[in-house]
């Protein structure tokens, strides 16, 4: 893509970067908003993923990466209806089918855009598994790219350690069991063991739960499923529950923060929150700081992209 070479060279202050990075974070936060269970989910993805990957060795280059990528794996999920996202009961057949297909709809929706062969892999692929019976392409081991099987990992980890519709959260522990009981069928072996080795020492502990650096998820006092408080909350804001839409007010004592209910239900209209903007800012600076627009297309030529038609 001539316009691609173009765009690059243009872009010496990196200003077309983050207005492109702002343009998918912004969309992948939409998947949040859609799914009232997974509050916190692209953050904590993301930074499992940085921290395996620092532990692994890899480059700034690729660690940045693989950070973005973990915050926009599920891009496709804007895809899928609410009432899938939040059934209760097992899904059926169809509706299972509809959520296998959200990591090709991930890729539609990046198709074109001149950032996506940064994260590619991590939207498309992960939940692909080494064994070959992951989906949508059941690719096995050595045909799935390593940050994709880094997502995959930090993916299930924290879907097993957070709440869902269906189920409480699971203990680190039993999460830690279950990994390890699959490497080397869902996850990669040495990556797996890896992760695991991390989460026994206790060095995601701060990542687990949490919203953003610091900030454990709530619950809702009114009905259990987890509320999100952004970094620029404070003491007297009022939040609410994207389930009961109980609204609650958010109070500071001793340095803790609590939630006080309101009694004030919203309605469904003013359910979704606007984007966390400054935590997207900042994924976005570390970025641009680690993976200067210089270098994007040196990652598209590793890619093998045909950047000439």
């Amino acid at each position: 893509m001539k316009w691609l070479r173009q765009w690059l060279a243009a872009a010496p202050s990196d200003k077309h970067a983050q207005r492109l990075f702002q343009s998918l974070l912004t969309l992948a936060w939409s998947v949040e908003s859609k799914d009232p269970y997974t509050g916190g989910h692209l953050w904590r993805v993301s930074r499992f993923a940085y921290t395996l990957a620092e532990e692994e060795g890899w480059s700034e280059e690729d660690r940045a990466a693989v950070t973005l990528g973990g915050f926009l794996h599920d891009l496709g999920k804007v895809s899928v209806p609410d009432e899938i996202l939040r059934k209760t009961a097992q899904l059926t057949d169809d509706e299972f089918a509809v959520i296998q297909n959200h990591p090709n709809e991930g890729l539609y929706i990046l198709e074109g855009h001149p950032l996506a062969t940064i994260v590619s892999n991590a939207v498309g692929l992960h939940h692909e598994c080494v064994d070959g019976k992951g989906y949508p392409n059941q690719l096995h081991d050595h045909l799935i790219p390593a940050d994709a099987k880094v997502i995959a990992i930090c993916d299930a980890f924290d879907a097993m350690t957070s709440q869902r519709p269906y189920r409480n959260a699971m203990p680190k522990e039993k999460a830690i069991a279950i990994i390890e009981e699959n490497l080397g069928t869902q996850f990669d072996e040495k990556l797996g063991a890896r992760f695991v080795g991390l989460a026994k020492a206790g060095k995601l502990d701060s990542i687990i739960a949490h919203t953003d650096e610091g900030i454990p998820l709530y619950h809702c006092p009114t009905c259990g499923p987890t509320i999100t408080r952004y970094r620029s909350d404070k003491s007297g804001h009022l939040l609410h529950c994207p389930v009961c839409l109980q609204q609650a007010k958010l109070v500071k004592a001793d340095g803790t923060y609590t939630l006080a209910p309101t009694g004030v239900q919203l309605s469904p209209a003013k359910q979704r929150r606007k984007p966390d903007t400054a935590l997207i800012r900042r994924v976005i600076q570390e970025t641009i700081d680690t993976i200067p627009t210089q270098a994007l297309l040196a990652r598209a030529n590793e890619r093998h992209l045909d950047l000439d038609t």
